[in-house]
């Protein structure tokens, strides 16, 4: 961007500074988002099958009542029951993934420069305790971490379908089980005549169409929760990457010229000893020249 701005015009990071202030603490998002994902899908799957168990459970009430059978009701009853406590099982187990990987991606924003969230990392676990706050605190804080993990001012339009359609499954799948329950006091336990099998056939029926809206509601809310998740997680785990400093295994430095070593120099072979010279003959003394003779001098004697 231009030195010109004191901020990013998209997302109003202050000019100059890191991706992540640096000394405060980042934490891993990918791992845990994966398995909330995961759980979330299976949830949705899950609950799914517990509406399309009401029709199995209607299909086996018509058959007790053509052959007069209530073991039938009994097996219905069953299917039902085993299907609804699986998904509560894995609901529940989604329910603290999601929450643990909003907590961890709600932390990391305290260390983006230019994040503004407008509640503390603690609400990303009470927000979802506490009564009537959880119909609007954990989207609000979603909301501020997916603006603060993608670069931008404005909520990104998931947030907004995956909080509505998780409203309309959760209070539709309360109101649609409290409306089984009342309905299912109400029958015989054994039904004795073709007006109790009906009953517990309408009741099957009744159940199906009361779960047809949070069963839709469930699966728009686990598609987008499972986008949101992975595009968040894989933004500030970017974002995380590009502030450290990667060696491949040890500082690679740049290249350098360094003068080539001297070859180790062999000591110098041993000189052959010279051969000795053999001593010179003595010369022979020269025989004694005989005196010459001077004209008047007499000579020695």
């Amino acid at each position: 961007m231009s030195p010109e701005n004191d901020y990013c015009p998209r997302c109003f990071t202050p000019l100059g500074q890191p991706a992540v202030t640096p000394g405060l603490p980042t934490y891993r998002v990918r791992g845990i988002g994966l398995a909330a994902n995961v759980a979330v899908g299976a949830t949705a799957v899950l609950y799914l099958a517990v509406a399309l168990s009401s029709l199995v459970g209607m299909v086996l009430a018509r058959r007790a009542r053509a052959n007069d059978d209530p073991d039938l009701l009994i097996g219905a009853g069953i299917i039902v029951a085993v299907v609804a406590l699986i998904m509560t099982v894995v609901h529940l187990t989604a329910a603290v993934l999601v929450i643990i990987w909003t907590w961890r991606a709600r932390k990391n924003t305290d260390a983006f420069p230019g994040a503004e969230p407008a509640f503390g990392p603690g609400w990303a676990i009470a927000g979802w305790l506490v009564p009537f706050a959880n119909f609007v605190v954990p989207a609000r804080v979603v909301a501020g971490v997916a603006r603060d993990s993608l670069w931008r001012r404005a909520t990104p339009a998931l947030v907004a379908v995956w909080w509505c359609s998780w409203l309309v499954f959760s209070i539709g799948e309360r109101l649609a089980s409290r409306a089984d329950d009342r309905a299912y006091e109400k029958l015989a336990e054994i039904p004795v005549d073709d007006a109790g099998y009906q009953a517990y056939s309408d009741l099957y029926q009744d159940s199906l169409l009361r779960t047809t809206l949070p069963a839709l509601g469930c699966v728009i809310a686990a598609v987008t929760l499972i986008l949101l998740i992975q595009r968040i997680s894989a933004a500030q785990e970017a974002r995380i990457a590009s502030a450290t400093r990667q060696w491949p295994t040890a500082p690679v430095w740049p290249a350098q010229t360094w003068p080539a070593a001297r070859p180790a120099q062999s000591a110098p072979a041993e000189q052959p000893a010279l051969a000795e010279q053999p001593a010179p003959a003595e010369q022979p003394a020269p025989a004694a020249q005989p005196a010459l003779e001077v004209p008047g001098v007499a000579p020695a004697s």
